[in-house]
């Protein structure tokens, strides 16, 4: 299987498998075009700002290849490759649970602070192949846009690429966007089409991990309007990183070079965050899935499963996050002796039933898993929409209450430096609670600064806040998908009564 590997239809043949960090690393140093506080970033993996966050993910992929974890994030295809198990079709509901079992791993590697692991739009990716003959309802002129979508799926599944996603236009005029239309001054759109393939030019939001990714899956929004105005946004395409006319512009970083004492979540798992420019950017026909049908990119992630799959993988991250937060309350609770107090027992009891929901609706959608339209299993929806719209109103409290739990203890954090100057003595001293000496006290609070009141914590809790979407239009979409006809009916009878 070859594909095409930049944009002037190169091609490389079917890769090897997983790939090592150090490979990864290697793959990044490239001409991308990343921009950050006013200057061309020329080397990712080296620049302080960036370097640890892209150092971070290269150590995930290492560990695919060791145990104890191989055997739970990794499957051997049919030639004998080993790749990430979130390429896998699930052929079975047992598939479906080993899936969740490996995201669940991978979310735990960072507990759940790293955002925007590689398993994530790999779920998409597989079922968008799973669900290829959605993709052969669209036709243009000479354009396979199934077999696009096949030869792409092993592509990057057979070479282990690292792919990042946008879905969001920028919009000048809020009324404009409520109708589902866009504005051509700033939304990404076909410019023109050619022999070779289309050139788009505009801008997408927001690239979570873009500058750290090796492959950028452009795809249409949901709220896209069926209309024939809207006919330059319908499409669905992927592209190299480094393709010539992108540029990535990224927010300030989070990672001030503080040692992982000091800022243990910021120096550690900084993922990025980017707004995509595409400046007159050719994009090959094979590398082209959907175009031209704005009703059939609407449909898109729903029709395919693809929606279903993502949220899996979501829901199982969020389970190590809430596990996450609630370990660190406790670990705070125990350390001043504030555990048997009712009011604060109460406010961590909160908490764990939150992680208890998280995990109640991750195993009511795995236990029951079910064969879709297209012969393949999926997780059932209704538990995952389900988690997907109560997270982003249960992160934001678990780190209110964090607050709530630290109190000032989350501004009493000396540096580590602290303990190794003139004020060494009076840190050891002062800084001491009942279970706790001082470094090892300053130390669990500074973890808890990093989630509850550093701007890499707030990032967090708007990243959750808004992971699906804006929530009214999350919670009106869960309304119109809920089966809500039999229970209704009941009513119904028992008014005929």
């Amino acid at each position: 299987m070859t594909f095409a590997d930049d944009s002037k239809g190169m091609t490389s043949p079917a890769g090897k498998g997983i790939r090592t960090g150090a490979e990864y690393l290697a793959g990044l140093q490239d001409d991308r075009e990343v921009w950050a506080r006013g200057k061309r970033i020329k080397d990712v993996t080296a620049e302080p700002a960036f370097s640890r966050g892209a150092h971070t993910l290269a150590s995930f992929l290492d560990r695919q290849h060791e145990q104890p974890w191989r055997d739970d994030v990794t499957y051997i295809d049919d030639n004998g490759l080993r790749c990430q198990l979130s390429f896998q079709i699930p052929g079975s509901a047992e598939e479906i649970a080993r899936r969740g079992k490996a995201y669940y791993e991978w979310a735990k590697w960072s507990n759940g602070m790293f955002g925007r692991t590689p398993d994530y739009k790999n779920a998409s990716v597989m079922a968008f192949t799973a669900a290829v003959d959605f993709l052969r309802k669209g036709v243009k002129g000479q354009a396979d846009f199934a077999a696009n979508m096949l030869a792409y799926y092993n592509y990057v599944r057979t070479n282990d690429r690292v792919l990042t996603h946008t879905l969001v236009n920028p919009t000048m005029s809020h009324q404009q966007a409520a109708q589902g239309l866009y504005s051509d001054k700033v939304a990404l759109r076909v410019v023109k089409e050619t022999d070779a393939g289309i050139i788009v030019n505009g801008a997408r939001l927001l690239a979570t991990l873009g500058p750290f990714a090796d492959e950028i899956e452009v795809f249409p929004s949901t709220v896209l309007r069926a209309s024939e105005d809207n006919i330059p946004f319908a499409f669905a395409f992927a592209l190299p990183v480094a393709t010539k006319g992108m540029k990535f512009i990224c927010r300030d970083s989070y990672d001030h070079g503080k040692s992982h004492f000091d800022a243990p979540l910021s120096s550690r798992y900084e993922e990025m965050d980017a707004v995509v420019i595409f400046d007159n950017v050719l994009v090959p026909w094979e590398r082209v899935f959907m175009y031209g049908q704005p009703e059939l990119c609407n449909q898109a992630f729903g029709a395919t499963n693809a929606v279903v799959h993502m949220a899996h993988q979501v829901a199982a991250g969020k389970l190590a996050k809430s596990e996450f937060m609630v370990g660190l309350m406790c670990a705070i609770a125990r350390a001043t002796g504030k555990g048997k107090d009712t009011q604060t027992r109460s406010l961590i009891s909160e908490a764990m039933m939150m992680t208890e929901s998280v995990r109640a609706f991750l195993f009511s959608a795995e236990a029951q898993a079910h064969l879709d339209q297209y012969g393949n299993f999926i997780p059932l929806r209704r538990p995952l929409d389900t988690s997907r719209n109560l997270f982003p109103k249960m992160y934001p409290r678990m780190v209110e209450i964090l607050q709530l739990l630290g109190s000032s203890s989350l501004m009493a954090t000396p540096c580590e430096a602290d303990f190794s100057n003139e004020l060494a003595g009076d840190v050891a001293q002062y800084f001491q609670v009942e279970n706790l000496q001082s470094r090892d006290r300053v130390a669990l609070f500074r973890l808890a600064h990093d989630v509850a009141v550093s701007g890499f914590g707030n990032r967090q809790a708007l990243y959750e806040r808004f992971f699906f979407g804006p929530p009214h239009l999350m919670l009106s979409a869960y309304f119109d998908l809920y089966n809500k006809d039999e229970m209704m009916q009941r009513v119904d009878d028992l008014l005929k009564d």
